[in-house]
């Protein structure tokens, strides 16, 4: 029989027959591979030939293994746990629409062999997950990217979700693109506005229209606070909930409990002080004022800010304000 590809493919195709079809569970004989190279690529060789490809392979580093059940690839660039792992993050990614999923997770898929598959979960489900609707989150990302590289600003549409569930213009912004976030499983841009005179965080699904401005980017260290560059250490436990007002010093009573909680939000730089009652701790930390208030009303019945006294006016008035709405009859 003749081929249909020349015989010269075959080791390439050898290495290929590996890669998908076999694993420490599943050798593949001589006689298996020829098969494969005879029903996937119409190559026709003997099964010595076969041998000899497999010796080249391993010459070459490839790491097969052989026994006398047969041949298999030992190891792949991403392990199967590690590859699960990455899946997972696709999955609950939630500025990657459903579409741009399904394509992530079956190109992964595709770094192992047919047999992992049956065992990741989920992937036919993807729709079910908390998706963005916005389908530009990649093309975003270039933009931003090439407007970084460029040093030049960028120009978008930022969008709101509308009493429809749908997307609709909010404003136009105009920023330089300091750097890319992933933050709380959203993508940011972070840049200067101009127009605002201060650092801004925006969604990366949350805009359309982008598209690069032909004009010089602001450059960084001639900004206030940022003489030294982004100090990325403090960007991330400063900001929980990018808000763009300047970090100052908080300080709050909780229990010894919640410190776990704390240091998830905020990571160690914070100092903690023992007091007389073992079932209160003192908190010292750096953080914005406006991401502080919100968090400090999502742990109410734990933590007490103590300083400073705006913030602490700021929850006051909050409160005061639930309780009129929750006290009416």
């Amino acid at each position: 029989m003749d081929s249909f590809e020349p015989k010269k493919l075959a080791l390439l195709r050898i290495l290929q027959i590996l890669q998908k079809h076999s694993d420490y569970d599943h050798p593949l004989t001589q006689d298996d591979i020829a098969l494969h190279l005879e029903n996937d690529y119409g190559i026709v060789i003997e099964r010595k030939a076969i041998g000899r490809n497999i010796s080249l392979l391993k010459e070459a580093g490839v790491e097969v293994e052989s026994r006398r059940a047969g041949s298999y690839l030992e190891s792949r660039e991403f392990e199967d746990s590690e590859l699960k792992l990455l899946i997972d993050s696709v999955l609950c990614s939630q500025h990657i629409n459903p579409r741009q999923s399904s394509d992530l997770i079956e190109k992964l898929c595709k770094l192992s062999n047919k047999y992992f598959r049956s065992h990741v979960k989920n992937i036919h489900t993807v729709k079910d997950w908390n998706k963005t609707e916005n389908p530009a989150l990649f093309y975003n990302i270039e933009m931003v990217d090439m407007a970084i590289e460029e040093g030049k600003q960028l120009q978008y549409d930022y969008n709101k979700y509308g009493l429809d569930k749908q997307l609709h213009k909010s404003s136009f912004q105009r920023i330089t693109p300091y750097l890319l976030i992933l933050h709380n499983q959203r993508y940011y841009v972070m840049g200067y506005s101009g127009y605002w005179k201060h650092m801004v965080f925006h969604r990366l699904d949350r805009l359309s229209n982008v598209r690069l401005y032909d004009k010089p980017a602001q450059n960084l260290r001639e900004l206030p606070g940022y003489e030294s560059g982004i100090d990325y250490r403090k960007l991330s436990s400063t900001l929980p909930y990018m808000y763009h007002d300047e970090p100052e010093r908080i300080e709050f009573v909780t229990d010894p409990k919640t410190v776990d909680q704390v240091i998830d939000w905020f990571g160690k730089d914070i100092a903690i002080r023992e007091t007389e009652d073992v079932e209160k701790v003192i908190v010292t930390l750096w953080a914005s004022p406006d991401a502080m208030e919100y968090w400090a009303m999502q742990y109410l019945n734990h933590v007490e800010i103590t300083a400073p006294k705006h913030l602490r006016d700021r929850i006051r008035k909050n409160l005061q304000i639930g309780l009129q709405k929750y006290s009416a009859e």
